[in-house]
């Protein structure tokens, strides 16, 4: 399940994108256009500054932009930045040991192939796409 994190990264993602000329644009212009809480982006934001996907500036005509076009920007890559691993099940997480009974487990090839349906689904999504 997607959280409420990611799906808020998506719009302010969105938001960022519709006005990539505008330059940068101030945390509480995009809080107000999008409904979200300045207390809740000011969580959001720095994960999509930390892995390069926003530029933050501060200070006067300060704010937020996109590092690259819209184009470039995966729907998957949002996810993965605001929500972690998107692996439906635990032993197929980044982090995740061998399982024991991987070499015994009937529902393993069903979980990878979701696993890859998944991340093929929302790597085939650019933000371009997403404000048509």
């Amino acid at each position: 399940m997607i959280s409420t994190r990611g799906r808020y990264a998506l719009r302010v993602m969105i938001d960022l994108a519709e006005h990539y000329s505008d330059g940068y644009i101030p945390m509480k212009i995009i809080a107000e256009r999008q409904g979200i809480s300045l207390k809740y982006l000011e969580q959001i934001l720095p994960s999509l500054t930390k892995n390069g996907m926003i530029e933050g500036m501060q200070r006067k005509g300060g704010g937020y932009k996109l590092t690259a076009g819209p184009d470039e920007y995966r729907v998957g890559d949002i996810l993965r930045v605001t929500e972690g691993n998107l692996a439906p099940v635990a032993c197929l997480g980044c982090d995740a040991k061998m399982c024991e009974r991987a070499g015994n487990c009937k529902t393993l090839p069903m979980w990878k192939e979701f696993y890859k349906m998944t991340n093929d689904y929302f790597d085939g999504i650019t933000l371009s796409d997403l404000m048509k």
